[in-house]
């Protein structure tokens, strides 16, 4: 939207839809009316015709539709909105949100489930002028990045769409900086982008085109229970199974072939065993790991054998990836180009195991979620309970997610210049803002889990879903997460954590430090959750210790990739220099390849950066 009334250009926005052009290959479209301009790339799932090309209008032209995702209850929808007399000229979705916001406005949003992010033009009478709504899911499954200024507001689903539109360059955003290398993730909706904001979860924009006012709301947000429903262990578990078996079979529908991710977990499991009920032989993707160089915990990192007993249970079309120390060196640069905005741990397993799925199917369903909802990470909680009162539990928790660098090493690790822009933004700040619309806990052991896990659903768990999304995207690959069906969403808030986790009042006291923030793995969560999954699998998963998704880093940067992580990260015209001290990057790979300390969290996201700064900075912005 240009705000200064000047026409927008097709071929601007064309160049921009261009930029995200692995998102959408099966069609391209653009409209342009005077100063605003709209633009879509197709990644075709549900009715794959000409009538599902975007964008999409009424038959007045006068409300029109970008769209990015899934409603998943769209055909009781369509039936809704038959009954008030609108026709439909297509089977899609996208269509349903169309005329469900002609009928509803805004509040449509309300009755919406599924993943998705859109644009809607309305010039109608009523518009005043014209107003552009834009929205965003309720958790964040789908990315919807927006930059205000001049010339105006220009939004996409990724930032490389909003970097080819004429004098948008990329410069680093100071207050993402600070956050990225606090947590490992970014808490408010800044960006690496300066002046790039991110949609939140849950929110709507919405904008007067003719007067250039830019309103941003809530629509909905997660709200944790301590009181839970009135029923038993037997009874919710119960319940909990009914809601799962809809949601994975509600998130089936497609056009197109659907597989799933298949680790050695209950989540992805339990997902593969009701989805291939529904679909025979039904392709099953899993990544492993060369562990000939991995020690300690890393070990039980490679869960192919699990994946291959439930594969030969659930009578799955199962297909494997092993992946080698050299691998991360390989795809860095091409992943950190799709993913452009880093967050969370390492991903290039993700983009590997993504890129294998693209090539069998169009669709697959991922088990995310599972832990957020159901309190799959004890030790987490465990570290926030430690003190035993509210007056501790939030200094510990902050001090928990200090990933990277603590308060304390933020002079020594940023260089000068760069510390007197990051130090007028306080981590500790967008910590405390994630809970702005939450209540403070009222003391209670349970209500300081529910907090924990209010915290983690809107900032980790939102992380993931970014990368899930631009990894999978980047292969034109349609990622989908059935435990984040509003139905199961709405019970799982419900549920208090004693049905979650054991033992709550005698939380163990843990250090999880020595196994870099992350030991303690055991089966003491998701206690509801593994109850209900009984009847699907196997006793040694459904009562099985948790496990992560990771690669044997702390091996590999201390072994075969040492040298490339020298080489990247010691160089005297290594491009992070520009913002960080190399004398304490220099540190901190010496003390990791020694032994000394696992540092291999900073490590890879110091890698990331500096590639981040090479693909983006300075014009740098080439596919690799």
């Amino acid at each position: 939207v240009d705000f200064s009334r000047r026409p927008v250009a097709v071929e601007d926005v064309r160049k921009m839809t261009d930029a995200i052009a692995h998102r959408g290959p099966d069609g391209e479209g653009q409209y342009v009316e005077g100063a605003v301009g709209l633009g879509h790339r197709r990644l075709a799932i549900i009715d794959l015709s000409a009538h599902g090309n975007q964008p999409m209008s009424n038959e007045a032209g006068d409300v029109v539709i970008v769209h990015n995702g899934e409603v998943y209850n769209f055909q009781q929808l369509r039936g809704e909105l038959e009954s008030c007399g609108y026709k439909f000229h297509s089977q899609t979705d996208t269509e349903v949100i169309l005329r469900a916001y002609e009928e509803w406005g805004s509040d449509c949003v309300q009755r919406f489930n599924g993943m998705f992010a859109f644009a809607i033009y309305d010039q109608r009478p009523s518009s005043e002028g014209g107003k552009l709504f834009l929205a965003r899911d309720r958790y964040g499954i789908k990315p919807l990045y927006y930059r205000t200024g001049a010339p105006g507001l220009l939004f996409a689903s990724e930032i490389k769409g909003l970097l080819e539109y004429p004098g948008v360059s990329a410069q680093v955003c100071w207050k993402a900086l600070s956050e990225y290398f606090t947590f490992q993730n970014i808490f408010s909706d800044a960006t690496l982008f300066d002046g790039v904001q991110l949609l939140p979860p849950g929110c709507i924009l919405s904008v007067d085109v003719a007067s250039g006012c830019v309103t941003r709301s809530r629509y909905w947000d997660y709200q944790f229970s301590t009181e839970g429903a009135t029923l038993s262990i037997d009874e919710a578990a119960e319940e909990l199974y009914r809601l799962f078996e809809r949601a994975v079979v509600r998130q089936l529908v497609s056009d197109v072939p659907v597989g799933a991710y298949l680790s050695g977990g209950m989540d992805s499991g339990s997902i593969t065993a009701v989805a291939a009920r529904n679909i025979p032989r039904m392709r099953t993707f899993t990544a492993g790991f060369d562990l000939s160089s991995a020690t300690g915990l890393e070990l039980g990192f490679d869960e192919r054998p699990a994946a291959e007993m439930m594969a030969n249970r659930f009578k799955t079309e199962h297909y494997e990836m092993v992946m080698h120390a050299g691998d991360m060196e390989q795809v860095l640069p091409e992943l950190i180009w799709h993913l452009e905005d880093p967050r969370v741990g390492q991903s290039y397993p993700n983009y590997y195991i993504a890129r294998l799925a693209s090539r069998f199917v169009k669709v697959v369903l991922s088990g995310g979620g599972g832990d957020e909802l159901f309190a799959g990470y004890p030790w987490r909680y465990y570290r926030g309970l430690r003190g035993g009162s509210i007056d501790t539990y939030y200094d510990d928790y902050y001090d928990y997610w200090q990933r990277l660098v603590p308060d304390r090493d933020r002079a020594s690790f940023f260089n000068e210049s760069t510390y007197r822009e990051v130090r007028e933004h306080e981590p500790r700040e967008a910590f405390a803002q994630v809970f702005e619309n939450r209540s403070l806990p009222d003391g209670s052991v349970e209500d300081m889990v529910n907090a924990s896990l209010y915290f983690e659903s809107k900032t980790f768990l939102h992380g993931l879903f970014v990368v899930e999304d631009k990894l999978s995207m980047a292969h034109s690959l349609e990622a989908r997460v059935p435990f984040m069906d509003n139905d199961l969403v709405d019970f799982a808030l419900r549920l208090p954590p004693s049905m979650k986790l054991n033992d709550l009042e005698s939380a163990p006291q843990v250090d999880e430090d020595d196994v870099s923030k992350g030991g303690h793995r055991n089966a003491d969560g998701k206690v509801v959750l593994r109850q209900a999954m009984m009847r699907l699998l196997p006793s040694e998963i459904s009562s099985g210790r948790k496990r992560g998704f990771s690669a044997p880093d702390a091996s590999w940067f201390a072994g075969e990739s040492i040298e490339y992580v020298r080489r990247l990260l010691c160089d005297s015209d290594a491009r992070i220099n520009e913002y960080l001290n190399p004398e304490y990057v220099q540190r901190i790979v010496r003390e990791h390849s020694q032994g000394a300390v696992n540092h291999r969290l900073l490590i890879w996201s110091l890698l990331s950066f500096e590639w981040w700064c090479r693909q983006f900075l300075d014009g740098g912005r080439t596919r690799v």
